[in-house]
């Protein structure tokens, strides 16, 4: 075995020991399980129940948002957030190739075009840095419009994802939305619980999403949910997931073309469990990074990926990365921890590589085919979390 995946080994078993370790399972351990049994026994189990309005009212206590809607997926979320802010059929909409899978489809699901950009190793999120000397190159601004001179198109948006938790660049990203007229829709599905300076994820943009997958830091088993300052937008936003019925006691009156996306009671109910231990959850997410980035700080060829300067991570999914030099051993390194049943697995298949985005308009990717070439997650869940023993990290404040 080649020493780098040997030391790659002992380096996690360090962590979480010999015991079989899965990437990422929900914990459920206070009130999930009464508060979705008073669902049941009330019979209130449809998104008109009583936990959805406090899971909204939760998320926007813990984020800082003006206004939280429960949607039925952070796919409908990021989807509906794009069609709040405007995003129409043959719009360009900028999105980081190194995303999930339905960063792009949201894009596409309203008709408009997925314009991929590369990312930045240090954030791995969009490189602004090099996304504006191409936007400078490749675009024209008329009539407050910013244009693709290439196809013609407007491009419209830019959305942002905070992989992994780690928070992109959005001072920057907000400075280049200003300059090229774009809206930012921020895909926060990873991210709940972190931090950029002292303001939370998904409340810098005009609007964002969040996930609850099953995966997710927090879950409702399957779910997202849409943020934002405004009160306007948000208000529309419930309006359009709740199929745009026109409130009334009986008359089943609809004033637009809607959407049936808003989020069971049940599931609400098992989020409520879920987000009243968020800080206990990334606490222990935090404690475990700080581990690994101790254990990786001996292994030559391979680091750590941590949470970005100025930002305060929720550890989501962790991550390393092997040197330039070594990525050859990326899957050797797979099929040895997998093997071991260490579950780990590489980043997402970049966008650029996907039959259906393989023809999208995209600036130069090298940045992101290196990293993506690269990178392997590691087990990050709470219960890994749990089994490292907890110490007070200097400078951590609560989240909520």
């Amino acid at each position: 075995m080649n020493p780098v995946v040997s030391n790659t080994i002992d380096a996690i078993q360090s962590v979480i020991g010999s015991e079989p370790a899965l990437l990422h399972t929900p914990v459920f351990e206070a009130n999930e399980l009464a508060y979705v049994s008073k669902c049941v026994t009330t019979g209130w189990v449809s998104s008109v129940g009583s936990f959805v309005t406090r899971f909204e009212e939760m998320l926007s206590g813990i984020t800082g948002a003006a206004k939280a809607i429960a949607c039925s997926s952070g796919t409908s979320a990021l989807f509906i957030s794009l069609k709040l802010v405007g995003i129409e059929p043959d719009d360009e909409v900028l999105i980081p190739a190194l995303t999930f899978v339905a960063t792009a489809n949201a894009v596409s699901h309203c008709g408009a075009i997925p314009h991929l950009v590369d990312v930045a190793e240090t954030t791995l999120g969009i490189d602004c840095t090099k996304l504006e000397r191409y936007l400078k190159a490749h675009t024209v601004i008329k009539s407050g419009r910013t244009y693709n001179k290439h196809t013609s198109r407007p491009i419209t948006a830019i959305v942002p994802m905070h992989c992994f938790g780690h928070p992109s660049a959005m001072a920057q990203i907000l400075e280049l939305a200003n300059e090229f007229n774009l809206k930012v829709v921020e895909d926060a599905a990873e991210s709940l619980g972190s931090y950029l300076g002292e303001q939370h994820t998904g409340t810098f943009g005009d609007i964002a999403a969040v996930s609850f997958n099953g995966n997710k830091i927090v879950t409702t088993g399957g779910g997202g949910a849409i943020l934002t300052n405004n009160i306007e937008l948000g208000n529309r936003a419930k309006h359009l997931t709740t199929t745009a019925k026109v409130p009334h006691q009986w008359n089943f009156f609809h004033d637009t073309v809607g959407y049936n996306l808003r989020m069971p009671n049940l599931n609400a109910a098992l989020g409520c469990g879920q987000l009243e231990q968020l800080k206990n959850f990334v606490d222990l997410k935090r404690t475990l990074a700080n581990q690994y980035q101790t254990a990786f700080e001996s292994v030559d060829h391979i680091s750590f990926v941590a949470e970005p300067p100025g930002s305060r991570s929720n550890y989501w999914l962790n991550a390393i990365l092997l040197d330039k030099a070594h990525a050859h051993l990326r899957d050797e390194l797979l099929q040895a921890t997998n093997e071991r049943q260490i579950m780990t697995r590489p980043a997402w298949e970049p966008m650029q590589s996907l039959p259906m985005y393989q023809s999208c308009p995209a600036m130069d990717l090298s940045q992101c085919d290196s990293v993506q070439s690269r990178l392997i997650n590691i087990p990050s869940g709470v219960s890994i979390a749990q089994r490292v023993p907890v110490f007070d990290n200097e400078g951590d404040e609560d989240i909520c």
